[in-house]
């Protein structure tokens, strides 16, 4: 297995950046992206209108290193799925700490892996149209050194496929690398039986142009970790037929590259035990594609991981993931008793997964050294477009022109609310700006 190298962020440093971007202040003169990390801003001093998305770099940090080190522990890769974030920044946090890939869903998203060099991309889709299929070979034609991945989960999708490297012939000895799904009734795609990925597997391999890399599932949408279990098991037992059957024996398939994968960050220990029993001829490489644990959330992904830390058998490295995006807003009003409404709505943070959670508050000017903990009560009942309701208890210390910084639950939700997030330390000075690519 070879290392991704890291990527060009070069690129992003002169970018020019100016007052109508969200998040930077209104009376900034245009400036380079590279130079936001020196202006000296903080949060909590008002540097900055809100409201404001910002990383606590300390947290995302020490999240990563820790899936890193979750990973090696146990036997696995890590492809996170870079549409959480699209920050070629965190990408490369990423690949500092030995992702096997970035994985994408979009063409759109592959590009931008492109422009910036990430060097094994896995489209976690089966690319569906001329265009798009035209793409990834076109990608493949222009970049001898870019490994590309895609999904197929029927003979009608991979016939598509064909027709794309008839038309655009890829380079000898780096074909598209082809991931049969397995889903299940009820879910989104993927095949609904190992016969059908077996039938399919066996097409790719008489497809030119084409090569099996394996088998994947996504398992994110099962409720119970009995029923992922069984996903995952299909997978892993699947690759087993198709490896006695020879079917990895070809030119185009690099020994030491046969996949069997899986995604979602809320069942990443039953991936990683599940594929562990699993045993197989040849070496297999075992790739989870989670991607939210690099800022992890506050709501369902914290109770996932929760179950994770109290049922797994696998290896957990000290410490653990922590909440590090946060979004910032102002007490605008005290309109009636028991309520307050803040500068943040629904097109500042993602509410699909629950409401944005209160987690500390601080007072500019107020002589607070430091952010305190909300105190129990406060409780975000509705966001209108661009404000947020809080329900407040009749002891509540918030004012008007206090701070309140929000947690939230699934990321990705949020993250494509912003252009441009902040990278900040435990004090919230600005360390970094952080441009996104929704």
């Amino acid at each position: 297995m070879t290392f991704l190298p890291r990527l060009n962020l070069a690129l992003l440093d002169g970018l020019i950046l100016d007052r109508s971007t969200k998040g930077l202040p209104f009376d900034v003169p245009a400036l380079r992206l590279g130079d936001v990390g020196d202006q000296g801003w903080n949060v909590l001093n008002g540097d900055l209108p809100m409201p404001v998305a910002i990383i606590r770099s300390d947290l995302v940090t020490a999240n990563s290193a820790w899936m890193s080190a979750f990973t090696k522990a146990n036997n696995l890769l890590i492809a996170p799925h870079g549409k959480t974030t699209m920050s070629p920044h965190l990408f490369d946090l990423q690949i500092a700490d030995g992702a096997w890939a970035i994985t994408v869903a979009t063409i759109q998203q592959l590009e931008v892996c492109r422009r910036f060099g990430v060097a094994r991309v896995v489209l976690a889709n089966q690319p569906v149209g001329t265009m798009a299929i035209d793409a990834c070979f076109r990608a493949l034609q222009g970049d001898s050194r870019i490994e590309l991945y895609c999904l197929a989960d029927s003979t009608e999708g991979l016939a598509l496929l064909a027709d794309g490297a008839r038309r655009t012939p890829p380079p000898k000895g780096n074909p598209l690398r082809v991931l049969v799904e397995i889903g299940f009734v009820g879910g989104r795609t993927g095949v609904r039986s190992p016969e059908e990925a077996l039938d399919i597997a066996r097409a790719v391999v008489a497809t030119p142009g084409l090569a099996l890399a394996g088998f994947e599932c996504f398992e994110g949408l099962l409720p119970t970790p009995l029923e992922a279990d069984a996903l995952i098991d299909a997978v892993a037992a699947t690759a087993g037929i198709a490896l006695a059957e020879g079917l990895f024996d070809t030119a185009d398939q690099p020994a030491d590259q046969i996949v069997i994968s899986a995604g979602g960050s809320s069942f990443f220990d039953r991936v990683g035990e599940r594929f562990d029993r699993a045993a197989f001829s040849r070496p297999v490489l075992r790739v989870l594609r989670s991607g939210c644990y690099l800022t992890h959330d506050s709501i369902g992904y914290a109770s996932a991981f929760k179950r994770i830390v109290s049922q797994t058998t696998l290896q957990l490295p000290p410490g653990g993931l922590a909440a590090a995006l946060e979004v910032w807003a102002y007490v605008q009003s005290r309109p009636e008793s028991g309520r307050a409404i803040l500068t943040m709505g629904k097109r500042d943070v993602g509410i699909d997964t629950g409401m944005p959670v209160p987690l500390r508050w601080y007072r500019p000017g107020g002589g607070m050294p430091n952010p305190q903990d909300m105190p129990a009560g406060h409780v975000v009942r509705a966001l209108s477009d661009q404000h947020c309701h809080l329900d407040i208890p009749s002891d509540s210390p918030l004012q008007v022109g206090d701070m309140v910084g929000f947690g939230n639950g699934h990321p990705c939700t949020t993250f494509d609310k912003w252009s441009m997030l902040l990278l900040v330390n435990e004090k919230y000075q600005v360390l970094q700006a952080l441009k996104t690519f929704f």
